[in-house]
């Protein structure tokens, strides 16, 4: 066998029996000279190449290793480590015919100081909890949650950006029905799996004012029905809008209530905030997901001074906002620069010169220093992946 073709062997074996190595290891908390082993296993396993991290995407690129757990007989299994991007999926999956499934997404980002740190974990895993509430799906313990992201993270560190670069590693985890059902009722068995991706801003101009549209033909999500759940439906909801809003030259599509056509919503799949008058206003809504980003900045915000507001926010009101924004995980705040409104005729402009205002730029700045360890986190947000 030619040199090249048992390298290509050799790769090929390594992804299925590296994983189950990785893991009774990683389990034992032992045995450093394997642990030596699995690094050069990972060296020799994928073949190193150039990353343009400053002009990475927000886009799919395949990693290392994802980690899944099954539940099964009524619990929840081991921790398991796989090299696969493909799961086996029974056809009368009730995740395919009945929309049982859910996601979170968070990042880990690379910090000036050299170490890993992630964001409001045990969050995620209690606003997935009540997901799995709402559609009727086994809640995951928090302690498992957080295990498998540290364990993906660790799996997958040489993918995590470097600081400055912008980029940062994006964290999907997934709960899915697997097992199947013809009738409308819940699956008995479900897999719970998380994978990582690094990831350019959401935004391709970063922290900067783009402009959103309102529309009044689609909604993304009714009143008391799944919009305060992170369900693959709501969002599914929401691609011919999105669609619309980019084929006319926007940003982002904007929604108002779906009942009354009269308070806003949401931009797109991100909470709205507006700030006037020293206060940060978002709007309470039953059908608008509880973003942990915007639930983060009300408390910078208090923390810098200003009042918090969560109530109702009529359209309307736009006109007398200082500055405006859109805000969640994948691109923290993402500024606005003008709403229009083009059924009515209107437009409500926040930013003439395209940048953020003086408190967005606040805001995001302390929020983002926290993530990289840069400012104290007085909250317990952050945890450290060593």
């Amino acid at each position: 066998m030619q040199k090249s073709g048992f390298y290509h062997y050799l790769c090929n074996r390594l992804r299925v029996l590296v994983p189950l190595f990785i893991t009774r290891v990683q389990d034992s908390g032992q045995h450093t000279a394997c642990k030596h082993h699995i690094h050069v296993i990972h060296q020799l396993r994928i073949s190193m190449k150039d990353i343009d991290w400053a002009n990475l995407p927000f886009g799919y690129m395949p990693t290392d290793y994802n980690v899944r757990c099954y539940y099964r007989n009524g619990k929840w299994g081991e921790i398991e480590v796989s090299s696969s991007e493909t799961i086996n999926l029974h056809m009368a999956a009730t995740c395919l015919h009945y929309g049982q499934e859910c996601f979170e997404g968070q990042k880990a980002f690379r910090c000036p100081d050299g170490r890993i740190r992630a964001f409001r974990l045990a969050d995620n895993a209690a606003r997935m909890q009540s997901t799995c509430r709402g559609i009727l799906m086994p809640e995951l313990p928090t302690e498992i949650f957080v295990e498998m992201v540290r364990r993906v993270v660790k799996l997958n560190e040489r993918f995590i950006p470097p600081y400055e670069s912008g980029a940062a590693l994006y964290i999907r985890p997934l709960l899915i029905g697997t097992g199947p059902q013809v009738g409308v009722r819940p699956a008995d068995e479900y897999l719970f799996i998380i994978f990582v991706t690094p990831v350019g801003p959401y935004f391709k101009g970063g922290f900067a004012a783009t402009d959103y549209v309102i529309t009044r033909e689609y909604d993304r999500a009714a009143p008391h029905g799944t919009g305060c759940f992170k369900v693959g439906g709501n969002y599914a909801a929401s691609l011919r809008a999105n669609k619309w809003a980019h084929d006319n030259g926007y940003s982002c599509e904007f929604y108002l209530d779906a009942k009354e056509k009269k308070y806003i919503d949401e931009c797109g799949a991100a909470n709205f905030f507006g700030i006037k008058d020293n206060t940060y206003i978002t709007p309470a809504s039953s059908s608008i997901l509880p973003s942990i980003t915007n639930k983060s900045l009300q408390q910078i915000a208090k923390d810098l001074g200003l009042k918090v507001e969560v109530r109702p926010v009529p359209e309307e009101e736009l006109s007398t906002f200082e500055e405006a924004g859109a805000c969640g995980t994948a691109a923290v705040i993402s500024p606005i620069g003008r709403i229009d409104d083009p059924d009515n005729g209107t437009s409500y402009q926040f930013s003439k010169d395209g940048q953020p205002g003086p408190i967005s730029k606040q805001l995001y700045t302390r929020l983002r220093n926290i993530q990289y360890g840069i400012e104290p986190d007085n909250y317990g947000w952050v945890t450290v992946i060593d």
